[in-house]
């Protein structure tokens, strides 16, 4: 949602102009880190304002580490918000997947990109043309996630901020 955006750009401009806060950590609410846009709202007149896609080139950008707490589904824009991310720690249950691709969309905030980079190109172009949930230790062996934990992902993640 829009107002999701916003607090991400406004919370993630205000902890970069911070010299106290030393790392940020993203994540969801209700053990769901994200399970992208809503889709009703591509039929709804142009949006103004922000957007997905300088929003995590923002996340990436930012010159202190960015940790992404992934619980439950991290699906579409939610996964592409992974991805701007510098670490990224998932709940063994947790999947994630560009699921868009199966009703005739492309994922359009650079996710495209920035998977194939983080993956490689054969697992990347199998996620992107699928649409596939991979679950939590499929992505740690292909090296989407840094970490897997069956505790608190908020307080691994957290750790994790602290540690680097």
């Amino acid at each position: 949602s829009l107002a999701v955006l916003q607090a991400l750009e406004d919370g993630l401009k205000k902890a970069d102009a911070d010299p106290s806060v030393k790392a940020v950590m993203i994540c969801g609410e209700n053990g769901k880190f994200s399970a992208g846009a809503d889709i009703r709202g591509f039929s709804s007149p142009k949006r103004h304002g922000v957007s997905l896609g300088p929003i995590v080139s923002l996340i990436e950008s930012s010159e202190k580490p960015v940790v992404a707490a992934i619980e439950g589904v991290a699906l579409g824009g939610g996964l592409e918000v992974v991805l701007g991310c510098h670490y990224r720690i998932a709940h063994v249950k947790a999947r994630m997947g560009l699921p868009e691709v199966t009703i005739g969309l492309l994922p359009g905030a650079e996710g495209t990109q920035r998977l194939p980079r983080l993956i490689g190109v054969p697992a990347a172009l199998d996620m992107i043309t699928t649409g596939k949930h991979i679950p939590a230790t499929e992505a740690l062996k292909l090296g989407l996630v840094d970490e897997i934990v069956e505790e608190n992902t908020i307080e691994a993640a957290i750790r994790l901020a602290n540690k680097v």
